[in-house]
């Protein structure tokens, strides 16, 4: 069995005894601010606490794998390399998809994940979305290019954004498999 120090240890001198002197919430309300203050040194700091939400995430072969928004970060990140797209802007995508499939907590498809940045992509580079639907939807050849160019142009010109359907996601181009 795992033990758990009984105090937080000062980061200046590492002694044991240290005191919550302020508590109070914080990014909000998703986690608590503590100031704290060292019972040898007299240095104070600041801790924060965070939950952690273990969100599962069921790939398309049914296995279930931890959410890692690092590893959506970097396939958009793959996606929009040497367009020019803010990096803000890739953090407030992840985040939003984190955000949405976090929202009830329950196991999220992976092709839910794919389909939330998809249509973020489509707003921000028409580049990047057409680099992370040839992966995600597993093109293989200048057809399924084509198709989707066609569609993200439709999109285009009705000055709508276009939402995914399940047609469209499969549609003549598959669905990538598990790497």
């Amino acid at each position: 069995m795992a033990r758990y120090p009984s105090s937080m240890r000062c980061p200046v001198c590492g002694a044991d005894e240290t005191k919550v002197i302020d508590s109070r919430p914080a990014e909000a309300g998703n986690s608590i601010r503590r100031r704290r203050m060292c019972a040898s040194c007299g240095n104070r700091f600041t801790t924060y606490e965070r939950g952690t939400l273990l969100l599962m995430v069921r790939k398309r072969n049914g296995r279930l794998e931890p959410f890692s928004s690092e590893k959506l970060n970097n396939g958009v990140m793959a996606a929009v390399a040497d367009r020019p797209v803010p990096r803000e802007a890739v953090a407030d995508l992840v985040e939003e998809v984190e955000v949405a499939v976090t929202a009830d907590g329950s196991p999220v498809a992976s092709e839910e994940i794919g389909r939330l940045v998809l249509e973020g992509l489509r707003h921000l580079d028409s580049v990047a979305y057409l680099r992370f639907a040839s992966v995600y939807k597993d093109f293989q050849d200048a057809e399924d290019f084509g198709r989707e160019m066609a569609a993200l142009g439709r999109a285009s010109s009705a000055g709508e954004p276009h939402k995914l359907t399940d047609e469209e996601t499969t549609l003549g181009v598959g669905v990538a498999h598990d790497r």
